[in-house]
């Protein structure tokens, strides 16, 4: 069953966006970017049995492997991670990027609070950090007449000096992920502007994080109303989802807190599907390189 954000959460996320429209996301430092594939198909919202997962967006199919010792990534840090990771290889033009002096002040580039424990932040961050950069992934597009397909490590060296017993603690030596040649080009070619106050208002969903960084792209090109089927959303974000209805129901208690904070969205939920019209995207034309 679906679950609604408690008063509170919606008091954040209002206050939030309120911050965010008064100051432009490049005025304010947060000016992020997402890598395209990772957006028009999006990685598991929870631990997946094997090491093979899938999800399509029409004709386009992303898929992933993992090392059956590591696992496959899962949830919002891994987003969170592909976020920075982005940003920082847009801006840097580099594929070797610096993860912060200590775990701590890195946590804080992607507004996680440092906790212990089997099940605390820093666990997962490090246990899905791993997952991420060793996974491989496969795109394709088919669409009757033309057929393409890639693959790809998403980095090809990633090495973590944390100390998960004193986050705060610098380490000897820089903690580093080396992004494979591929995932660079895909990433620094047309990445998808995002505003990175959202991203860190919506992290606690994996799949209103989804959902964001599908319709601020979506608007960036839309022309006319385009009604999205329910069948076909689902398997572009919740393919584990056995039951039609149930996605449906999970997806538009997700759709509300994206909505509280990009404002702008113009989104209509019909019996078919998703009508999504033409709005203003949440970085505006200026802000995007």
């Amino acid at each position: 069953m679906a679950t609604h954000p408690a008063p509170k959460a919606i008091d954040a996320l209002i206050n939030q966006a309120l911050a965010i429209e008064d100051e432009q996301a490049q005025e304010a430092g947060a000016l992020g970017f997402m890598a395209r594939a990772m957006v028009q198909a999006t990685l598991p919202h929870r631990a997946v049995d094997g090491t093979y997962f899938e999800r399509k967006n029409g004709a386009f199919t992303l898929s992933l492997l993992a090392s059956p010792k590591i696992g496959l990534p899962y949830g919002s840090v891994p987003r969170l991670l592909l976020a920075w990771v982005t940003t920082e290889a847009v801006k840097t033009k580099s594929r070797e990027l610096e993860l912060g002096d200590s775990m701590s002040a890195f946590m804080a580039e992607l507004g996680l609070k440092p906790t212990g424990g089997a099940n605390g932040s820093i666990t997962r961050l490090k246990n899905q950090t791993r997952r991420l950069f060793s996974a491989t992934v496969a795109a394709s597009y088919e669409d009757g007449e033309q057929i393409a397909d890639m693959g790809y490590r998403l980095a090809d060296k990633s090495v973590l000096w944390w100390h998960s017993k004193d986050p705060e603690q610098a380490g000897l030596w820089k903690s580093t992920v080396t992004l494979s040649e591929h995932f660079f080009n895909e990433v620094i070619d047309r990445p998808v502007p995002i505003d990175m106050r959202a991203i860190k208002a919506l992290k606690q969903s994996p799949m209103a994080l989804d959902i964001y960084t599908w319709l601020t792209y979506r608007a960036s090109y839309l022309k006319r109303p385009t009604v999205i089927p329910w069948a076909s959303l689902a398997l572009q974000f919740g393919s584990d989802y056995t039951r039609l209805r149930d996605f449906k129901q999970a997806f538009l208690a997700e759709l509300k807190k994206v909505t509280l904070v990009y404002g702008q969205v113009q989104v209509e939920a019909t019996e078919l599907g998703l009508m999504v019209k033409p709005s203003l995207t949440h970085i505006s034309k200026r802000e995007a390189p």
